[in-house]
């Protein structure tokens, strides 16, 4: 009797355990089926929220653009006088304290560069800040700040200075207009670097220190090491090709492997080889011939070979430049001008155009004036009709434009 009782205790006790796994096995299904309801509720809510946001921010950038365009004027009469104010002051220290250039050099890109990349992301031109020139700015900014004595590393920001960011200037005419903040940045990203490694090779007193040191009795012709050539072009061209190429690669595996659907997907986002293609078929230029060599398809290809073609020939370029203090000289002299010739170009020949384009859109978005003899009310409505639909349409427009 008592292994009978002992066996039906045991089955009870196997049935309670089995009841209690099914129970927690059911709260834990209804627990994970109210946490996934409140997960869609918070996903809803929040995608409500970024929604009504972005509606938001859209609506204060409507606004901010209508104010802008009302005082465009202005700002630019005061972007002007500031740029001016602040060349000035650029060539002052030039003279007066050229060692701290790299100082200067140094403020200007922790702020406008990161300034520049918040207005570019808006504007979706977000990946221009993935092209060279920012990624050998970086580059300066490491050496200045960390390293400012590395003879090699100075070399290769050398040739970076002027090599592609130099020529840069003269092959793709940016211009030196004190009105636009836009167009000064893009100059001085191009043109400070190589004025700064002028100053450092030939005009700051560490320099001469470390050419002539008192005391020595084996002076060093010149610094760095000017008298072996195979050093030079190692320093020169050699290593910063190398560097070069790993940015290439760099870029193209980000642009156009990872982030290749969201480029196709958003045909508004802009990249250096978008705007360039775009330029060069709309104008048919030598550039958009080239590129074509090898068939429409291969254009990226033929692109990037002409990019590095263009490289090469300016990082060579940079070694007899190292070595002649008067080619030097001239070297900055023609950037500079070429700088201020293109700003004038483009104030003498494309900012009319500009002007005569906004004036027209603003006499098409004006109301229809209503005509004494003809009925009021009816007018009245359609004129207002018109206005309010041109309005919402010049709305869209910039909000397109400015996201």
């Amino acid at each position: 009797m008592s292994n009978n009782e002992e066996t039906i205790d045991d089955g009870d006790s196997f049935r309670t355990v089995k009841q209690r796994f099914s129970d927690r096995t059911k709260k834990v299904a209804q627990t994970k089926e109210i946490l996934s309801k409140q997960a869609v509720q918070t996903k809803e809510i929040l995608s409500k929220q970024a929604v009504q946001t972005k509606e938001i921010l859209s609506k204060q950038a409507v606004k901010i653009a209508k104010q802008a365009e009302e005082h465009e004027r202005f700002i630019n009469k005061v972007t002007h006088l500031l740029g001016v104010l602040g060349f000035g002051a650029f060539c002052f220290i030039l003279g007066s304290r050229p060692q701290d250039i790299p100082y200067v050099y140094c403020l200007f890109y922790v702020i406008f560069v990161p300034l520049r990349w918040i207005y570019y992301r808006f504007k979706k031109w977000h990946y221009y800040l993935l092209d060279f020139c920012y990624y050998a700015n970086t580059i300066f900014l490491v050496m200045l700040l960390l390293y400012p004595r590395n003879e090699k590393l100075f070399m290769v920001c050398f040739s970076f200075a002027e090599g592609p960011l130099a020529w840069a200037l003269i092959v793709w005419r940016c211009s030196l207009v004190f009105s636009s903040v836009d167009k000064i940045v893009s100059v001085l990203i191009h043109l400070l670097p190589g004025i700064v490694y002028f100053t450092i090779r030939w005009w700051d007193p560490a320099t001469f220190e470390a050419m002539h040191p008192e005391g020595s009795a084996s002076r060093r012709a010149s610094w760095p090491y000017v008298e072996d050539k195979s050093y030079l072009w190692t320093w020169l061209f050699v290593v910063p090709l190398v560097a070069y190429t790993l940015w290439q690669v760099l870029y193209f595996l980000i642009v156009n492997v990872l982030r290749r659907q969201r480029l196709l997907r958003d045909p508004e986002v802009m990249t250096s080889y978008r705007e360039l293609s775009k330029k060069a078929q709309k104008a048919n230029n030598v550039w958009w011939r080239l590129s074509g060599l090898l068939g429409d398809q291969n254009r990226m290809f033929m692109y990037i070979l002409l990019q590095a073609a263009f490289t090469v020939a300016t990082m060579a370029l940079t070694v007899p430049i190292f070595l002649s203090y008067e080619m030097h000289v001239i070297f900055q002299i023609l950037k500079v001008s070429a700088s201020i010739w293109n700003g004038g170009s483009f104030l003498l020949d494309v900012m009319p155009r500009q002007v005569i384009l906004k004036e027209k859109k603003k006499l098409e978005m004006q109301p229809i004036p209503v005509q004494p003899d003809q009925p009021t009310n009816g007018m009245e409505n359609s004129t207002e009709t018109n206005y309010s639909a041109e309005t919402n349409q010049s709305e869209q427009s910039c909000t397109q434009d400015d996201l």
